[in-house]
């Protein structure tokens, strides 16, 4: 009797490992799993180096151009966040657009702050409370924050109204997503106005 006992609490232990790995492993879709990368490139600046003020609120606060390659065959549409995670009141959101067709491959410098641009793409808030992009603006005399500008090819087109929230976005992209890739700069100020992050 006593050596059934301990052979059943021996194949309890046994599966109570692999019962934990399955969960965690369904955590994860496996589209997710074996995301590609899609490399991102500007002429502006290069990974890790300093955004041009040009590109911040400290100059004409202009969306940099931005261009990627190796875009999955199923994307069907195109999603791009840009934040800084250095900012005092936690990550600070300065550019949502969604919904780029699979076609596009690039986006000019400047991009319009409407909430629906030409090629169908839509655009998000920011967290400085507006629509489309608000560059690099940390407190002033502090140290560089980092700025990403992250790239997601999806399998779908998100059903979201222009002007949504990075929250909703990342809600609704929850299992959709078939390659990731960014594109990190810096930027410190040295003036004394500040209006953001």
């Amino acid at each position: 009797m006593m050596r059934i006992v301990a052979a059943t609490i021996a194949l309890i232990l046994t599966l109570i490992p692999m019962a934990a790995c399955s969960r965690d492993h369904g955590a994860i879709t496996p589209r997710e799993e074996k995301a590609m990368n899609i490399p991102i490139t500007s002429d502006a600046f290069r990974e890790g180096e300093a955004i041009p003020t040009k590109y911040t609120c400290d100059g004409d606060d202009l969306s940099p151009a931005l261009r990627w390659s190796d875009i999955p065959p199923n994307t069907k549409s195109f999603l791009l966040i840009c934040e800084d995670p250095d900012a005092p009141s936690g990550t600070f959101t300065h550019w949502v657009l969604y919904n780029l067709p699979p076609t596009a491959a690039e986006l000019p410098e400047g991009v319009s702050a409407e909430a629906r641009l030409a090629n169908g793409a839509i655009q998000g808030r920011n967290d400085f409370k507006r629509i489309g992009y608000g560059g690099p603006c940390p407190p002033p005399k502090g140290s560089a924050h980092r700025y990403f500008f992250r790239l997601y090819a999806l399998d779908t087109e998100l059903r979201l109204q222009a002007g949504a929230r990075r929250e909703d976005i990342v809600l609704a992209m929850e299992g959709h997503v078939l390659a990731t890739g960014h594109l990190m700069g810096t930027y410190r100020r040295k003036q004394a106005q500040t209006r953001g992050a």
